[in-house]
């Protein structure tokens, strides 16, 4: 859709009608879409979002679209940006409870929040009871995405991922780059991280200003057209 702020505006709804700030997996996929069926001739562009300005950079093979990088923007782990309830503060290894189980989570904004929790073994984890029950406690006013994450190398890690307005998710952008920038943070692994999920792996790269680029492969399973009825009230 169009944009005064970028050459491309995208708006992205969860499967229970919410509006997601921002989805790392949707702008590649607006990406290549966008080259391929030939709304742009350019292999570099940005893309608005409510979640802010993203840069996409497109890998082709031949005259299509292999692979899309997009800079996310920065993490923050600021409770008032995420946000998170309480004072002012990095909400980094901070003890939380649910369902009678203690966790150590840290919370992250990539544009959208997300909850973070380390875990020693993923096949430990009841997502469908944890999942919901951290994506609505209270100490998140806005709701806010889950990632548990299993550290398998500096250079690599794998994730559970809950999704706020959609469930469990077996792919994500945002969530893998809050993971990873997570980790970071907490110096579990270092600025370039495989993020191995159930539905695929994608690459983060973490700058030292906690700027993150996601890369990943994408493929066109299907298309299909809007009615104008439609479209109109989206506008």
């Amino acid at each position: 859709m169009p944009s005064d702020q970028a050459d491309f505006g995208v708006r992205i709804f969860n499967p229970d009608g919410s509006e997601a700030e921002k989805s790392g997996n949707g702008l590649r996929i607006l990406a290549k879409a966008v080259y391929d069926h030939g709304y742009t001739d350019k292999t570099e562009f940005t893309v608005a979002t409510l979640g802010g300005v993203v840069r996409a950079r497109l890998q082709l093979e031949g005259r299509r679209v292999r692979a899309v990088s997009v800079e996310m923007g920065r993490a923050t782990f600021r409770s008032g940006e995420i946000p998170v309830e309480g004072p002012d503060r990095e909400v980094v290894d901070e003890p939380i409870t649910v369902l009678g189980q203690a966790f150590q989570i840290t919370a992250v904004s990539v544009g959208n929040p997300h909850c973070v929790v380390e875990v020693s073994d993923l096949g430990q984890v009841n997502l469908p009871e944890l999942g919901p029950a951290l994506e609505t406690h209270p100490r998140f006013p806005r709701r806010t995405n889950v990632q548990f994450v299993q550290v398998l190398s500096p250079a690599a890690i794998r994730m559970l991922i809950w999704e706020r307005g959609a469930g469990h998710t077996l792919a994500s952008g945002s969530s893998a780059c809050a993971a990873a920038a997570a980790m970071h943070r907490r110096g579990r692994v270092g600025g370039r991280v495989e993020v191995q999920m159930e539905g695929g792996t994608l690459t983060v790269e973490i700058g030292d200003d906690l700027s993150l680029t996601l890369t990943g492969p994408v493929e066109e399973v299907c298309t299909g057209q809007l009615s104008a009825d439609l479209l109109a009230r989206l506008e």
